[in-house]
């Protein structure tokens, strides 16, 4: 297989790191785009990584960033100015004639979005669709690092969440990283193309803290608050476009928006995700 040179945003993050780690691994060329040059990116060149300081929200540094690159994966936070970063990014990877992008979107994109985040990623699949680019989106279900976010939580027994009968099968990022990096490697098959992603097993709220339970040993209770609580101890914690989303979020989790169950990852990449238990199993480390 030849060598390729591939841009990754989120480079430090959960799926950027880990396409990063996948596309070395083949023999491939990583440039990452990060935020700032500190410890992490500091590794990331350590293995070999070209490294880009800029932002999504900086035209004159993406720019730069996309010359000479086969492929780009494309994410953002949570958070405002993802229409305007994807329309830069869009832009730039244009003049740059980058041949392929992966699009990081989220499973609640639509027209009719109550989220503004989801709403923002459903107008950012249009950006990147009229820019004319070979894009593929993807909507991936909740991730199961949702379940890391909570370790203390779970260490001190108790979870709490506005989540309730309704289910949904966690994705790991590392599995949506393989298919990431599967498809920047063979683009021309998935130009178009939009994958939603789930992992092979679905649970409620309180079936999966009791599966993590039994993996750990101990009772974890899990309680369902309200979604005024809920929102209300995100505000607290200065997070206020966030806990507008997760709010809808979980609205639409109860409308069963998020469940369901596919063959996208295996059929592409040759390997099934990983199901909760084998997740917990693997990062247990990291919430005992």
């Amino acid at each position: 297989m030849s060598s390729k040179r591939f841009l990754i945003t989120g480079a430090t993050g959960a799926t950027g790191g880990k396409t990063i780690e996948l596309l070395l691994e083949r023999g491939h060329q990583v440039r990452a785009f990060v935020h700032k040059y500190d410890e992490r990116s500091a590794q990331l060149e350590k293995q070999g990584v070209e490294i880009a300081v800029g932002d999504l929200l900086d035209f004159t540094t993406i720019r730069p960033a996309l010359e000479g690159v086969w492929g780009a994966y494309f994410v953002y936070p949570i958070a405002p100015g993802l229409i305007e970063a994807t329309a830069y990014f869009a832009q730039a990877a244009k003049e740059a004639a980058v041949p392929a992008i992966v699009n990081m979107s989220q499973i609640q994109a639509r027209r009719e979005a109550k989220s503004h985040a989801a709403f923002n990623h459903w107008m950012a699949e249009r950006v990147f669709d009229w820019s004319g680019l070979a894009v593929t989106h993807l909507r991936p279900t909740f991730f199961a690092e949702w379940f890391l976010y909570y370790a203390q939580n779970i260490k001190d027994g108790l979870v709490q969440l506005p989540f309730g009968e309704s289910k949904h099968a966690p994705i790991a990022a590392e599995d949506q990283a393989c298919l990431i990096a599967s498809i920047l490697e063979h683009p021309s098959a998935h130009t178009g193309k939009t994958y939603r992603l789930f992992g092979p097993k679905e649970y409620t709220y309180a079936e999966a803290f009791e599966k993590i339970s039994q993996i750990l040993g101990y009772k974890i209770k899990y309680e369902k608050i309200s979604l005024e609580e809920y929102h209300e101890q995100l505000v607290k914690r200065g997070r206020p476009f966030f806990a507008q989303h997760i709010i809808e979020a979980a609205k639409d989790h109860a409308a069963g928006m998020f469940s369901g169950t596919d063959e996208v990852i295996e059929h592409i990449t040759g390997q099934p995700p990983m199901d909760l238990e084998a997740y917990i199993r693997k990062h247990r480390e990291a919430i005992e």
